[in-house]
């Protein structure tokens, strides 16, 4: 069973659902607005974003073994744990699930058509794996946009089909700041896909991929990826500022500091003298870390101003 649930990612699906949870438990519930999805629905709604997601790695995983072979060979499992057979059947059920749970809580909230973006989701997992990471920077779009769709499917399932006339203002604020938190995870997400790229350079090569450092060697993909680093910390700096000082949520901007900008500068410095692959896997899980504390940041805004406020 261990096999499997390294095959599927299981960390990183943790930290998906840790993401979800958040933003409902951790900021739309203490909000003082009605919901379209009951508790044990939102349950299915994280749930089907977890195997849609563990489908794309299952099948990211089938298309990768080659490079894998080389850039991860203690991690690989298709074809020294895992048949390839199995691997596809795992895929299949996970879609079918992920799929089905969507197509039920599209007509929960009388939108059936809605079904349409768990299909798209499953349909852009496959095209990445079999074709669109082969593109040039088209295919860290995508897995970066995804985890911000992962953010903004919350929006759409449990703030939309609840709006009325009444509500409509503040409806459309909590939407914005989900829009707000979902842009800064597909720029935190792009990074580490990029610094991945970077890490991953020797098997990309191998299988035949056009990332940036293929492209325009290790040191120029390198200094492209600390210019594009401090794009979300210009932003992040930008937004502490003008919301969190600006309205004296001081603990919150605190905690931003230290946990999120304090850790991307770090990365910021690094990658001016990153040269081995151990220098960008290390980038890598410090930016892992970021995403972590940036998923915790939407919950101590909102207990900040809950306090600031009782």
């Amino acid at each position: 069973m261990k096999k499997y649930f390294q095959l599927i990612r299981y960390q990183n699906l943790l930290l998906l659902a840790l993401m979800q949870l958040v933003v409902r438990y951790g900021f739309l519930k203490l909000q003082a607005v009605f919901l379209a999805l009951n508790s044990w629905q939102y349950g299915l709604l994280v749930l089907a974003t977890l195997l849609l997601a563990a489908a794309g790695y299952v099948i990211n995983d089938i298309f990768d073994q080659e490079a894998d072979a080389l850039n991860h060979p203690h991690k690989q499992l298709i074809g020294s744990q895992i048949s390839e057979g199995q691997a596809y059947n795992l895929y299949v059920v996970l879609n079918c699930v992920g799929v089905g749970i969507g197509f039920y809580l599209s007509n929960v909230i009388e939108r059936p058509g809605f079904v349409a973006l768990f299909i798209l989701v499953a349909a852009l997992l496959y095209f990445y794996a079999t074709t669109l990471k082969q593109i040039l920077f088209i295919g860290t779009l995508v897995v970066a946009a995804l985890l911000a769709f992962s953010i903004l499917i919350i929006g759409f399932f449990d703030i939309f089909p609840a709006t009325y006339d009444g509500n409509q203002q503040v409806m459309s604020n909590l939407f914005s700041i989900l829009v707000d938190y979902a842009v800064f995870a597909f720029l935190l997400s792009l990074y580490r896909e990029l610094t991945k790229d970077l890490e991953d350079l020797e098997g990309d090569q191998i299988q035949g991929k056009q990332t940036l450092p293929i492209v325009l060697g290790l040191k120029r993909a390198t200094q492209v990826t600390f210019v594009f680093s401090l794009l979300p910390l210009c932003i992040l700096v930008y937004y502490i500022n003008h919301y969190f000082i600006a309205f004296d949520l001081y603990p919150t901007a605190i905690y931003a500091l230290v946990g999120l900008v304090g850790p991307l500068l770090y990365c910021s410095i690094k990658l001016f003298s990153a040269k081995q692959k151990s220098d960008f896997t290390h980038l890598s899980l410090v930016l892992k870390w970021v995403t972590l504390v940036g998923i915790l940041s939407l919950a101590v805004v909102s207990y900040n101003i809950y306090f600031l406020h009782a």
